[in-house]
């Protein structure tokens, strides 16, 4: 109870930016990205991401993130950094390539990889599919990483190994391969937390197996 009390505290009086209030912010956006993973974004308000939080402040949300939108866009932020650093690595691995593959690699491997060095229970795959499912958030939330440089230059590199494919045809495979990409993690995500992981290979096994199917996908024949 005594933990409770001072975080309500700490929610109305202590300085943003202090260690208090920095490790208050983390707790948060830990539990709201397994809660929403678990239980969907809109089945799950503020105030209940504060009290499993631990707040005895049930504002807390609003008084560290401000809406639930906000509060979103911090979790997506929050591994925006590592998946884009891991981004730039293998753009320096295969700059200038002409093979489809590799830039697929490149696409895959920067969550793969990221996914992989979490520690414990993860849920941001989870948290992804159930965030990119309402359009309205995806275009809110996504916004700023959908302009990232080195996911610009991976999609434009890709496209060039295509060059003869319909425009239409691109933008339809492109969904195809993103949402292949996204369930496909969710649900080894979901097998490693529900302690499954003896029937699925390793994260490296399964990033190949998953390059080899978009690859397929991107090169299969245009018949229409």
């Amino acid at each position: 109870m005594a933990a409770r009390t001072e975080d309500a505290i700490s929610d109305s009086g202590t300085q943003a930016g202090s260690p208090r209030s920095a490790a208050t912010r983390e707790r948060i956006l830990d539990v709201a990205e397994r809660l929403f993973a678990e239980h969907g974004i809109f089945a799950v308000s503020n105030r209940q991401v504060s009290e499993a939080a631990g707040q005895g402040n049930n504002a807390a949300v609003g008084y560290h993130f401000g809406t639930k939108t906000d509060l979103l866009r911090a979790i997506v932020n929050k591994h925006a950094a590592p998946i884009e650093q891991k981004r730039k690595e293998l753009l320096a691995d295969v700059e200038g390539s002409r093979d489809l593959r590799d830039w697929i690699t490149c696409l895959v491997r920067a969550s793969t990889d990221h996914y992989y060095e979490l520690t414990g229970p993860t849920w941001y795959a989870r948290f992804s599919v159930q965030l990119m499912a309402d359009p309205t958030l995806r275009a809110v939330v996504y916004e700023d990483i959908s302009m990232s440089e080195h996911l610009q230059t991976m999609l434009v590199a890709l496209t060039s190994c295509l060059p003869d494919m319909p425009d239409d045809v691109r933008r339809a495979r492109g969904e195809m391969a993103r949402h292949v990409m996204m369930h496909m993690c969710a649900e080894r995500e979901r097998l490693l937390a529900e302690e499954e992981s003896l029937e699925i290979s390793s994260w490296d096994n399964f990033t190949t197996d998953l390059v080899d199917a978009i690859v397929g996908l991107w090169s299969a024949p245009v018949t229409r």
